[in-house]
């Protein structure tokens, strides 16, 4: 029987994906430690930002400047900020002391820095987009620094709209895909184990590898 589209993605989702791997029930010990609480921490924080940005974005870039309402969850979103980077910078420090590129992990390791990576561009279009003299001020010092690295007739920080789109949808949705495509890998290879003193490593599903 010849194999359609839908049946080998099925296959491929079975092969790569199983259920006992994306939805597991059971947990090694290892994970009892608080070192493993900074990634769902770090994700915890981004939903924060994605319904407090949601909620200005909906109500306008002025919104926040003019009610009190608008303040407070402007603030809102600025400490889950605070809170995401912390936390994200946690996780990495982490995980780089527990070499979590370790046994086929090294495109979850790739795509976490990613994810930082964008992180930081996307936390420096939100400052931007505050509309205040912060954000003059940080678009002018950037456009220069952007000029400089000849690429200011691609990204033009003084420019509000192109910066706010950038904030609220572009990045935004850049983010999403990679901390999808993260937690999918972090479920088929499951969460690093600790470096083993015997030599001998036990993974998240049981096996042991030497």
């Amino acid at each position: 029987m010849r194999k359609n589209i839908t049946r080998s993605v099925r296959d491929w989702v079975n092969d790569n994906l199983p259920m006992e791997h994306v939805l597991p029930d059971t947990l090694p010990t290892f994970v009892n430690s608080y070192v493993y609480l900074f990634g769902i921490l770090t994700l915890a924080s981004f939903v924060w930002l994605i319904v407090t940005g949601t909620v200005l974005a909906i109500f306008g870039p002025t919104w926040w400047h003019v009610s009190a309402i608008g303040h407070f969850f402007n603030s809102m979103h600025f400490w889950a900020v605070q809170a995401f980077f912390f936390f994200m910078v946690l996780h990495l420090w982490a995980q780089f002391m527990m070499a979590a590129w370790r046994g086929g992990r090294h495109f979850t390791w790739i795509g976490g820095w990613l994810l930082f990576l964008v992180s930081i561009v996307t936390g420096l279009t939100g400052y931007l987009s505050q509309t205040n003299f912060d954000a003059q001020w940080i678009g002018v010092q950037g456009k220069d620094a952007m000029n400089a690295a000849g690429i200011g007739g691609f990204f033009n920080l003084l420019n509000f709209g192109q910066m706010y789109g950038l904030h609220i949808i572009v990045l935004p949705l850049v983010l999403v895909l990679l901390l999808a495509s993260h937690v999918l890998l972090v479920r088929k290879h499951g969460v690093v184990e600790p470096i083993p003193l015997d030599g001998k490593e036990v993974t998240q599903h049981g096996e042991k590898r030497a």
